[in-house]
């Protein structure tokens, strides 16, 4: 006789606010979400130093800790955690499937969180030096740039709170920005003006990354009057977006021209029961509480959902 496959309630794909806030209202629910975490837990989130910004942390909360402790309140309601990543999805029939390394998980309603992935340079030597000099996480590597000379690429908040970060290492930052003007938060622009370790280069970018072992210089480039010079770096870090990771899903849900999923004002795609949150399809916001709302809001959608079935 054949195995009578199980049949969730609700999986989650990602584990992101969005995806540990999503879990935790689910959980509370009793439907016992399965969260798939994917490569890490806590997302884009988890990679920051420290976040200043999330209510009730007046005095600012890690990443990797808040991340932490979101998993833990879902945990204590009964949300369960499979370490293992969506390899595939079918959305065309249901119960919807969801393949991975390791099996195939069966669901009555999909909430995706998967979140989105830093953009690159896509410039030479970035891919040669990635892990030897270039990054795209300060509080990942920055501790292998002390005494060291780096550069950061980008003019966003996460560009300018990396930046600061590195000061903790390295005996100079200097930003590099394509722009004459950053679009930062003004309390972070005086942080990163006031810090005596941070340099700025306006209105160019950088061409080329070279070295031997690791990252010894960059080719720069002034988009103004097109002028190239060259600089002496030990590291890159690149801080300039995001993109969302939605390959999984093209050709079966709605997708903008950016990537982004395209849900309604209930967090819903066109596909019945798939439901969709956080910066996999918000790419306006992209804040870590409106991340874990929207994850909240479509946990309890997909609650009603099954409810009305």
């Amino acid at each position: 006789m054949a195995e009578e496959k199980a049949i969730e309630e609700i999986i989650i794909l990602g584990t992101g606010p969005a995806g540990l806030s999503a879990a935790l209202y689910a959980a509370r629910a009793d439907l016992k979400p399965l969260v798939l975490t994917g490569a890490e837990i806590g997302g884009q989130a988890a990679l920051t130093d420290r976040i200043e910004n999330y209510p009730g942390f007046p005095e600012g909360v890690g990443g990797n800790e808040l991340a932490d402790l979101f998993q833990k309140n879902a945990e204590l309601f009964g949300a369960r955690f499979e370490y293992d990543a969506a390899t595939e999805v079918d959305l065309t029939v249901r119960p919807f499937i969801v393949k991975t390394y390791s099996k195939d998980y069966f669901a009555k309603t999909l909430i995706l969180t998967t979140g989105a992935t830093s953009n690159k340079l896509n410039i030479p030597g970035e891919n040669e030096f990635r892990g030897r000099g270039v990054s795209y996480c300060a509080t990942c590597d920055g501790w292998f740039f002390k005494g060291k000379k780096v550069a950061v690429v980008g003019g966003g908040d996460s560009a300018l709170e990396e930046a600061i970060f590195l000061t903790r290492y390295a005996t100079s930052v200097t930003i590099i920005h394509r722009r004459d003007t950053l679009r930062a938060g003004a309390i972070l622009q005086d942080r990163a003006k006031d810090n005596p370790k941070i340099h700025f280069i306006w209105d160019t970018v950088i061409t080329n990354i070279a070295g031997t072992e690791g990252v010894e210089k960059v080719r720069l480039k002034n988009v103004k009057d097109e002028k190239e010079s060259e600089m002496d770096f030990d590291g890159v870090f690149v801080f300039i977006g995001h993109s969302p990771n939605t390959e999984l899903f093209k050709g079966q849900i709605d997708l903008d021209d950016k990537g982004y999923i395209v849900v309604d004002n209930r967090l819903r795609t066109k596909i019945p029961g798939v439901f969709a949150a956080g910066e996999v399809c918000d790419p306006i916001y992209r804040q870590v509480v409106t991340s874990a709302g929207m994850g909240a809001a479509a946990a309890i959608e997909a609650t009603r959902f099954l409810e009305n079935e």
